[in-house]
């Protein structure tokens, strides 16, 4: 009975040393009071192929901002009034319901938003708020080109461009890039101040005299010449026209769409949590 026993025993502490063995540790590198820095939450802090001298200054960097900003912290405690660090917790706890809540009604909208917007939807909203759209500015559509003086074709070109006719679509795909710089769409409005980085010999002092609808201008600048044909001015606090808006109108509707969806997904949840008995109001 005593062998039986004494093996029992023997068998027990042999299984038991592993039973007991205290869990390895991780390795600590630095310790503020309570708390300790690991060499874990440090492996990813060294980008490949770093130095070794850079990668110790790095790290002793890490080190050093981590333990300022525990005994800060701890400082803080000890020292910030009891109702001023209810006032920061209550801050803290409102920054995380913002942060989460935002994320939530984010991904919401990502997966729920239908962001086609009809011409006929832009159209409409425009229509019924032309007074919202007025030019903060001048806007204008022109066309013009820069080309050298003695161009071989400038007669030509020049008698084109001031005269364009749809059937020069070819003509001006041959010529185009010998041009030093251009612009020959004018169907698309544009601000004052693209006008003058793109045509320098105009400033707000002269542009009365060049910015007038329907002008032709040729301006000789050193070896090259502009040419230039003001289509359509619209001044100041005139209602924009619906092309140069019609991104601004897209965000717009856009916008007012978040804003519904949200708004009714707030309420839904709302309704679900009153009929499930999760919310209610006492009185």
């Amino acid at each position: 009975m005593f062998k039986k026993l004494t093996s029992v025993l023997v068998l027990f502490a042999l299984g038991s040393c592993s039973y007991f063995k205290e869990e390895a540790k991780p390795e600590a590198i630095a310790r503020v009071g309570d708390s300790y820095l690991y060499r874990s939450e440090i492996i990813d802090l060294i980008p490949e192929g770093t130095s070794k001298a850079d990668s110790i200054a790095i790290v002793q960097s890490y080190i050093d901002r981590w333990a300022t900003q525990k005994l800060l912290i701890k400082a803080a405690e000890l020292n910030i009034r009891k109702e001023r660090q209810s006032e920061i917790d209550n801050l803290v706890l409102q920054y995380k319901t913002d942060l989460y809540t935002k994320a939530y009604l984010e991904e919401i909208v990502t997966n729920q938003l239908d962001t086609l917007v009809s011409e006929t939807e832009m159209r409409n909203y425009y229509n019924a708020n032309k007074e919202n759209f007025r030019t903060n500015g001048v806007l204008l559509r022109l066309r013009y080109l820069h080309l050298p003086k003695d161009h071989p074709k400038f007669e030509t070109i020049k008698s084109k461009f001031f005269d364009r006719k749809k059937g020069d679509a070819k003509f001006w795909e041959t010529y185009q890039l010998q041009f030093k710089s251009s612009a020959l769409n004018d169907s698309v409005w544009v601000e004052m101040n693209q006008v003058y980085r793109k045509l320098p010999f105009i400033n707000p002092e002269n542009r009365e005299n060049y910015i007038v609808p329907g002008k032709s201008i040729q301006y000789p600048d050193s070896l090259y010449v502009y040419l230039v044909k003001v289509s359509a001015v619209l001044d100041k606090n005139e209602i924009s026209p619906y092309d140069y808006v019609k991104p601004t109108l897209k965000e717009l509707l856009l916008n007012q769409r978040k804003l519904d969806l949200i708004k009714k997904f707030e309420k839904d949840i709302t309704d679900d949590a009153i009929k499930n008995n999760k919310y209610e109001v006492y009185r």
